[in-house]
């Protein structure tokens, strides 16, 4: 695995002071061809504050290089099906009342659900469903300070049919909860291809944002001048606000990945 590292280890041996304003974490799933010891040790090295979308079995693994586990799997459902069906909300909530204590040991602030797919079922239903599964597990969270995050997504590239899919029917549901501990997690690439107008979409709504995820668009690769994004912008954007929780690169390396990952983490110091 040496050959993925941009940076000789003489190099690496002093870790990159950060400005502060965004907390960036990686999202694990985007280098799993690299063991995730030497994916926390190159992260604590350029500055990362955390490793995103890790199991249960794995969270402890950032704290030994000084980082965390930014955005936790708890088994809160799948993409396709979760909580907008009322026939999954006793298995998502027996997940998180065993994961979501775990979770509050290993300092893991955020744990991840979804909507799930429309399958015919109209929006209105999928609303009412989701603020009542969300409503069973909101205390959970609340009791261990641990946020529950509702992944927006994109329907017309990625995850066809998901319902979670507009920031306006996000915000509904998290709104209607009206939990400290339900967010949204915003992910830029998908808003980015549904609706645009990131900034102020989420300046006026980052009370209801706890966490966000990036990708190029189009095609979720590197944070760089062939995409329609401009990532610094955006950042400068999150940095005007209160918000102080994680920012997660959640993009497919094209080139050396490790080398992606450092130009993202500089990109996005702003």
């Amino acid at each position: 695995m040496a050959s993925l590292s941009p940076l000789s280890s003489a190099q690496q041996s002093t870790p990159v002071r950060r400005k502060g304003q965004i907390r960036q974490s990686a999202s694990r799933w985007c280098y799993k061809e690299i063991p995730l010891e030497k994916l926390c040790s190159y992260g604590a090295e350029i500055g990362l504050k955390g490793i995103d979308l890790l199991n249960p079995d794995e969270w402890e693994v950032p704290r030994r290089y000084g980082l965390i586990c930014s955005m936790g799997y708890a088994e809160g459902g799948t993409i396709p099906n979760a909580l907008n069906r009322v026939e999954n909300h006793a298995k998502i909530e027996e997940a998180f009342r065993k994961y979501i204590p775990l979770a509050a040991k290993a300092g893991v602030p955020n744990v991840i659900t979804f909507s799930g797919n429309r399958a015919g079922m109209s929006d209105e239903e999928g609303a009412k469903n989701t603020i009542a599964g969300l409503n069973r597990l909101k205390k959970i969270g609340e009791d261990h300070d641990v946020t529950i995050c509702i992944e927006l997504l994109n329907s017309k590239v990625d995850h066809k049919d998901y319902m979670c899919d507009h920031s306006a029917w996000g915000l509904q549901v998290v709104q209607a909860v009206n939990s400290p501990r339900v967010k949204l997690l915003y992910d830029i690439y998908h808003m980015q291809i549904m609706e645009g107008d990131l900034v102020r979409t989420i300046q006026k709504n980052i009370d209801w944002i706890a966490h966000f995820h990036t990708g190029g668009v189009p095609h979720r690769h590197e944070l760089d001048g062939t995409q329609e994004v401009q990532w610094d912008g955006v950042m400068r954007g999150i940095a005007a606000t209160n918000y102080r929780g994680y920012v997660a690169h959640e993009f497919v390396p094209t080139h050396d990945p490790l080398t992606s990952l450092r130009q993202a983490v500089d990109l996005c110091d702003v």
